[in-house]
């Protein structure tokens, strides 16, 4: 099984991760050294032409699986959002296939909210789980969803298809720094995962390629 390793900082700007065949082990894992999390807030691109269910980002820890999971239901057309095993659904988006589509995803501890941007536009706030924060050592992949602690792959629900600009804060980010990097403006980058600063192994066949572009 290939793997490619980023001991360093990699900038990735105009890149994406090309997902080219269903499989049960091509993944992206994305290291971070953080183990405590009050809030958080997710933004990423993906493009797709699945016709069934999928992940988009998995977050996994020792305590629980599905700590920050964004995960595609195809049947509902539903954006589920898994915290601390808990879940909200986000549906009523147009997730058309073959186009490049943005989502944010915030959540905190305190409250207890979920919301998610797609698009540019703002879902309602759910109340998913509040009291504890998401803590232990995490494992963060692309390209799978994690059944348990960095594995449990199912083959029918993993990514096919490309995902760029990936980032990750430990705090809420404000809704206007939200709409500018919807609109791919300068944004503060991630302090968890930043996109053009990025730690990462590739596991199997995962490609690095520049981003596709639309012309005009």
């Amino acid at each position: 099984m290939p793997q490619c390793d980023s001991s360093l900082f990699s900038d990735l700007s105009g890149k994406m991760f090309t997902f080219p065949q269903q499989t049960k082990t091509a993944h992206v894992r994305l290291n971070t050294s953080r183990q405590d999390f009050g809030a958080v807030t997710i933004c990423h691109r993906s493009f797709t032409d699945l016709k069934r269910d999928h992940a988009l980002f998995s977050m996994a820890t020792t305590f629980a699986a599905n700590d920050f999971l964004i995960f595609m239901e195809y049947k509902t057309n539903e954006i589920e959002h898994h915290i601390r095993d808990r879940k909200a659904e986000f549906g009523g988006r147009d997730y058309k296939p073959n186009m490049w589509h943005s989502i944010c995803s915030t959540w905190d501890s305190v409250s207890g909210l979920v919301q998610m941007w797609f698009d540019g536009q703002p879902s309602i706030r759910k109340f998913v789980t509040s009291g504890s924060n998401i803590s232990g050592p995490s494992i963060i992949i692309l390209g799978q969803e994690q059944d348990s602690h960095g594995g449990g792959f199912d083959i029918n629900q993993s990514f096919v298809g490309m995902m760029s600009d990936v980032y990750m804060w430990d705090y809420i980010l404000s809704p206007c720094e939200i709409q500018r990097y919807m609109d791919e403006q300068n944004f503060t980058p991630g302090n968890v995962l930043n996109w053009r600063a990025l730690e990462f192994k590739i596991i199997d066949r995962v490609l690095i390629e520049n981003k596709l572009m639309t012309c005009f």
